[in-house]
């Protein structure tokens, strides 16, 4: 009962140490800006030039969600903890951004499905919601949490289809939460990915990159 309660004490402590370590990080970033740090955004610029991805989906007014600092275009808008939780993007206007990108972070969310409604909610009508998130093969390679890279995923994620207990279908996800949307694409995007070793971080791209439009409705109004 002892080597219990330790646990649970130690488990409140730990828990109590991130959320003022989150919180201090909170008022920096706001103060003076966070630092260029490359990520999974970066790794895949040089592919998404070669494929005209910014040409078609990240022109006008952008939403970056979650962007850590690596931001999808140099213009877009930055949206991480410190504006504010992503899954809910409170004081984030309906349909106010052309394009929203999130790039590694709905596997951070409790609930994906409340997450995807208001990213999707903040696009025009014609825009894009373009959602870049680990796949679990290429990035977990492993079925069941935890994550042995990041204590902090909630989910892991395929293509296609769920996987009990803890594997979502992102194109399930969508299909059960959005209405009025068109699936651009969807594809699995792993351009130098060479370690396959479950106990080694994966390099180069391990991810699921999905683009959907908008529908613009009044369009067909007469």
């Amino acid at each position: 009962m002892k080597e219990k309660l330790k646990t649970l004490l130690l488990g409140k402590i730990w828990r109590l140490l991130q959320w003022l370590k989150k919180n201090l990080l909170a008022v920096k970033y706001r103060t003076i800006g966070r630092p260029f740090v490359p990520g999974e955004t970066s790794k895949a610029h040089s592919r998404r030039v070669r494929e005209g991805f910014f040409d078609n989906y990240c022109k006008g007014n952008g939403l970056d969600i979650g962007f850590g600092s690596d931001l999808i275009t140099k213009d877009a808008k930055g949206y991480d903890f410190e504006h504010g939780n992503a899954q809910y993007l409170k004081g984030v206007n309906d349909n106010s951004y052309d394009f929203v990108y999130s790039s590694h972070t709905i596997e951070h969310l409790p609930d994906p499905y409340e997450g995807v409604k208001n990213w999707f909610r903040v696009v025009k009508p014609g825009g894009y919601l373009i959602i870049y998130l680990p796949h679990r093969d290429l990035y977990e390679k492993k079925k069941t949490l935890p994550s042995r890279f990041n204590p902090n995923h909630y989910h892991f994620f395929l293509v296609d289809r769920d996987e009990e207990p803890d594997t979502i279908g992102i194109i399930p996800l969508i299909e059960r939460t959005l209405n009025d949307f068109d699936i651009v694409y969807v594809m699995e995007c792993s351009e130098g990915h060479t370690i396959t070793d479950p106990e080694i971080h994966s390099d180069g791209e391990f991810s699921i990159e999905v683009v959907i439009r908008k529908i613009d409705n009044s369009k067909f109004s007469s």
